[in-house]
């Protein structure tokens, strides 16, 4: 027996604390977990009942060096504060705790509750000098330990990255060769997949827009699966926004080897507890950035601008001012204009029974309190047709261009999507041979086996045929630019770039795209004391473009009498009555400047209001 166990020590229950830090540890060193169960004879051999052992084992596959997951630990920590624990058990001291302040915080504890350490070395008191030394000693080397496994580890992976050798997952789209290189899918569905993704937002520019296409026109995705019965297997279903994002800003798919776009971070919660958080790197961070290192869907440029267009899509952005897609609204420059006066983007308000008259404003600083009114607010169909008519006279050049390739889009694009519908097919065909070739290879005798592989055959075939049955169904309803007479209205349309923006068909987002792709920003200034907006175009090349637009006069201002008018009315108010004025000859020349009524007899109130006669003792005019 140790003389520093005491029956105090044995009058308390004794805690066996196990712990692995990993799952995989935990399924494949299974050595070490019996080792530590059995400490639990130890405990035995040095006097504790068995009813007095507590064995604590929910930390299994968790990391020692926090202690937020570590429930067990928590209740060991707490237990020997109240001093309910006589003794805890480890297969070594470093199991407990792989960070000095949880270790020593644990021996503090033990040394005021007098509770013991034991492990396979021997028997420590924390309260004890040269005892709790060696505790502290052990727990300082159990985390230098941990820091010189890490460097090396990193160290070598690092070293191996640099020289594009280190493995990882791959995206869907790519897979490992027999030489271990990065090679495109062998499965020309699944590339077709990935390249529709790319295609799709160089017409949309939106990731959403892009799920939208994939939902209408029946399209699916692979994904691959890690892990498991289906490791390594391509799974297809449904393609979501999330993914999208993924496929947008991975690197691998312009051709690039990347290492370290992502990193852990520790994080102090809102509980005081240290938690590790995963945070994207910025792209001149990344540690390892290969270019060229294998084939890719998409150029670097194109990756690039890729991600700026994403970055601009977000409408929550403090760094972006314009922000946003095209969407489907009425307002044509929404996320395009710039305040003159503040600098600040213009929104777009709808106002009217359904919302069917767009205006344009910018609030900001009455919001914010620092105005008492807004920079500006106009209707958009003021600088609407003004803009689109300056973006088709600077197309006007290039209309033949932009027919042909107009023309070349829309068949590529019908190309691509029946092809992805022929490959999902020619999948369906195959699954149907192979379930006719198993179900044929089967004993006849075997009735269990036959059954089920004739069910699976059955299953396959009807599955083809609703897939025909998809097939011809959007091929019918998609308009394909196939025959002659197609393809000379493709081009007698897009010559005619005024019909084609004018077309009821051409949707409110297709405009806006179609600006967006000449037209970089434009910053409007309303001028004080003035009925004019002065308007400044940056188009994409960087050539600006000024003009001005006269604003409406206001109600007021549309239903006063002009000057001549009331000029008029005084002088014939000297020798005229109210009922003898007629403004038969004045109301032509109104009519003309206000687009009023040819003819309008004056009431007498009217009169009253600008004649000015002085009223006599009976309350009549002189």
């Amino acid at each position: 027996m140790n003389s520093k166990i005491t029956e105090q020590h044995r009058s308390r229950p004794a805690y066996i604390y196990v712990r692995q830090s990993t799952n995989a540890q935990v399924l494949h060193h299974q050595e070490s977990t019996e080792r530590q169960y059995a400490l639990r004879t130890m405990a035995l051999e040095l006097g504790w009942s068995e009813s007095a052992i507590r064995t604590l084992d929910r930390d299994l596959g968790m990391t020692g060096t926090e202690m937020s997951r570590r429930e067990d630990f928590k209740t060991l920590v707490a237990d020997v504060s109240m001093g309910r624990v006589g003794a805890v058990f480890a297969l070594e001291v470093s199991r407990l705790a792989r960070s000095n302040l949880d270790w020593h915080r644990l021996l503090e504890l033990c040394a005021l509750t007098a509770t013991l350490v034991i492990d396979e070395d021997g028997c420590y008191d924390p309260a004890d000098f040269n005892d709790g030394l060696l505790l502290g000693l052990k727990g300082t080397m159990a985390q230098a330990e941990l820091h010189f496994l890490h460097v090396r580890l990193q160290g070598g992976k690092l070293n191996k990255a640099k020289k594009g050798e280190l493995r990882f997952p791959l995206p869907v789209g790519y897979c490992y060769d027999e030489q271990g290189r990065i090679v495109l899918d062998a499965d020309e569905e699944v590339r077709g997949a990935v390249a529709m993704v790319f295609r799709l937002f160089r017409e949309t520019g939106s990731a959403y827009a892009v799920v939208h296409r994939f939902t209408e026109r029946g399209l699916r995705f692979p994904k691959r699966a890690y892990g498991g019965a289906w490791d390594g297997k391509i799974i297809w279903g449904r393609l979501s926004h999330s993914r999208v994002l993924g496929v947008l800003k991975n690197p691998s798919y312009a051709g690039i080897y990347v290492f370290g776009r992502y990193q852990y971070r520790r994080e102090i919660s809102v509980d005081g507890e240290v938690h590790k958080r995963m945070h994207a790197v910025a792209m001149p961070d990344w540690r390892v950035s290969l270019q060229q290192h294998h084939e890719g869907y998409i150029t670097v440029d194109e990756f690039v601008k890729n991600r700026e267009r994403l970055q601009k899509n977000r409408t929550n952005g403090e760094e972006t001012i314009l922000s946003g897609p095209a969407r489907e609204g009425l307002a044509l420059l929404q996320g395009l204009l710039l305040c003159g006066n503040c600098g600040h983007a213009l929104t777009v308000r709808y106002r009217g029974n359904g919302g069917i008259y767009p205006t344009y404003q910018c609030n900001v600083l009455r919001r914010e309190g620092l105005a008492t009114k807004s920079c500006m607010v106009f209707s958009c169909g003021l600088l609407d047709g003004v803009i689109a008519e300056e973006m088709l006279k600077a197309l006007q050049p290039a209309e033949l261009e932009l027919a042909l390739a107009a023309l070349h889009e829309l068949e590529s694009r019908d190309q691509s999507i029946l092809r992805q519908w022929q490959m999902r097919l020619e999948r369906a065909e195959y699954e149907v041979a192979l379930a006719e070739r198993r179900y044929q290879e089967v004993d006849p005798a075997n009735r269990l086996v036959a059954g089920t592989l004739e069910r699976r055959w059955n299953d396959a075939l009807v599955h083809l045929e609703d897939l025909k049955k998809e097939a011809a169904e959007f091929q019918r309803q998609e308009a394909h630019v196939a025959t002659p007479e197609q393809k000379a209205q493709v081009l007698a349309l897009a010559r005619d770039l005024p019909r084609l923006w004018h077309a009821p068909t051409t949707q409110s987002k297709d405009r806006k795209r179609m600006l967006r792709l000449l037209i970089k920003d434009i910053t409007v200034e309303k001028p004080a004391n003035q009925k004019q907006l002065l308007v400044h175009i940056r188009w994409q090349g960087g050539v600006c473009s000024d003009f001005s637009v006269e604003l409406p006069l206001n109600i007021a201002d549309r239903v006063r009498y002009p000057t001549a008018v009331v000029a008029k009315v005084r002088e014939l108010a000297r020798h005229l009555q109210d009922h003898e004025l007629q403004i038969s000859s004045i109301g032509k020349d109104r009519s003309a400047q206000k687009g009023c009524p040819t003819r309008r007899k004056l009431s007498s109130g009217s009169v009253a209001a600008i004649g000015f006669r002085p009223r006599n003792s009976r309350g009549l005019r002189s």
